[in-house]
């Protein structure tokens, strides 16, 4: 939809959605995509950059865009134990408010990690920013702290060696997160509104990176659901209840996140493994598997009727969604740890060097259209894009590119 605002519908949040939001990662879906306004498609430290603002910490959480409105997390202090969720003016850079808080739970990570490592995500009244330390804060657009949990309170054993990074999800009016380790393992349904968890369940022992994805109920159901991925598999659950309404159980990955397109999971798992979640029966339908197409760390992507992944050798593979098969290739200089997005007709990827890559998409090839390097930064998060802009961080800064 292409209108100023427009429902939410599915998100059932009975609230309006302004046009440009990128309300949790990898967008209001979980997808990678975006209103699919044309950002930029040449940029560097000195072109086409419309602000940059200094961050008080670090971080590999990726900005959320809320209206006017953009929302990062950062950790500081010798420990990493000062949280901090700040809010920009998406029109200006300039920094709204920032509010702080003290870590209640493990701050350990692994070097190139953070505790300020899940991507925060909205509701569209509210802001909920999960730290490593299994803290949870939620405070309205205004900064306001609404409720805060400390979860390794309830679950002192909930942690590992390098960090959490799981982001959190928002489905209807229950904010879901995934706290899952080789220990006390568990994802909770969190009612929005204050705080108390609605369910808890138990999930696989083993370190987990990978984020919830929504499946819309337009896609076939009664009503939104979230897909919690895991060693294991996929688990379909209903965000109220946590009931699971389906799972696949053939493994899947720890890092990168699945996919969901026109009604078919596009599973990371054995590579890529396109999945029919079931209507009336209680088995998922295999369609296809292809081992080739498997990515490194970053999430693929479903854009103009083709699959994206960048594998770890930072090879562009763009699929056949009926059949898996490779179309074209193309390598891209990296090395990668954030997901690729798209809109306008291309895609969009930042590297570890501080390189951020423009690819224009075709059915029959690709095309790295540019390459921009802003200030030799460090990027390890994936960029939002709204109304025809990209929101990327570092550990120093959050930049926005969009045409001046």
């Amino acid at each position: 939809m292409r209108y100023g605002v427009f429902l939410c519908v599915w998100l059932g949040l009975g609230t309006l959605c302004q046009a440009g939001d990128w309300r949790q990662f990898r967008g209001n879906e979980s997808n990678g995509l975006g209103d699919d306004i044309a950002p930029p498609t040449n940029f560097s430290a000195t072109e086409n950059i419309a602000w940059k603002a200094t961050l008080p910490g670090r971080g590999l959480s990726s900005p959320i865009v809320v209206g006017d409105k953009v929302f990062l997390t950062c950790a500081s202090g010798f420990r990493q134990d000062r949280l901090h969720v700040l809010c920009f003016s998406a029109q200006e850079g300039k920094l709204l408010w920032e509010r702080q808080f003290s870590a209640t739970g493990r701050t350990t990570t692994y070097p190139t990690s953070s505790v300020a490592s899940s991507t925060p995500a909205s509701d569209g009244q509210r802001v909920f920013a999960l730290f490593s330390s299994n803290d949870l804060a939620c405070l309205d657009l205004d900064g306001n702290l609404q409720w805060f949990r400390g979860l390794t309170y309830d679950h002192p054993n909930a942690s590992n060696s390098l960090g959490m990074a799981s982001s959190p999800i928002v489905v209807g009016t229950t904010v879901i997160a995934q706290i899952e380790n080789d220990s006390e393992s568990l994802a909770t349904g969190i009612d929005v509104t204050n705080g108390v968890s609605r369910w808890t369940s138990v999930r696989p022992k083993k370190a987990n990176w990978s984020s919830a994805v929504l499946w819309p109920k337009r896609f076939g159901g009664t009503e939104d659901l979230a897909l919690l991925q895991s060693s294991e598999g996929i688990a379909a659950i209903k965000p109220m209840t946590g009931e699971v309404v389906w799972k696949y159980t053939d493994g899947a990955s720890t890092i990168p996140s699945s996919v969901v397109a026109d009604g078919i999971v596009y599973a990371v798992s054995h590579g890529i493994t396109a999945l029919k979640p079931p209507t009336d029966s209680a088995s998922v339908e295999q369609l296809w598997r292809a081992p080739k197409l498997g990515p490194g760390t970053g999430s693929p992507l479903v854009y103009n009727g083709r699959l994206y992944s960048i594998n770890n050798a930072g090879v562009l593979l763009a699929a056949d969604l009926k059949t898996g098969d490779t179309k074209w290739q193309l390598r891209i200089p990296g090395p990668f740890s954030g997901s690729a997005v798209a809109a306008g007709g291309h895609l969009f990827i930042f590297n570890e060097k501080g390189e951020g890559h423009c690819v224009k998409l075709d059915e029959s090839r690709g095309e790295l259209v540019s390459t921009g390097d802003l200030n030799g930064e460090r990027f390890l998060c994936t960029p939002a894009v709204s109304n025809g802009a990209l929101y990327i961080r570092s550990d120093q800064t959050l930049w926005k590119i969009a045409a001046k």
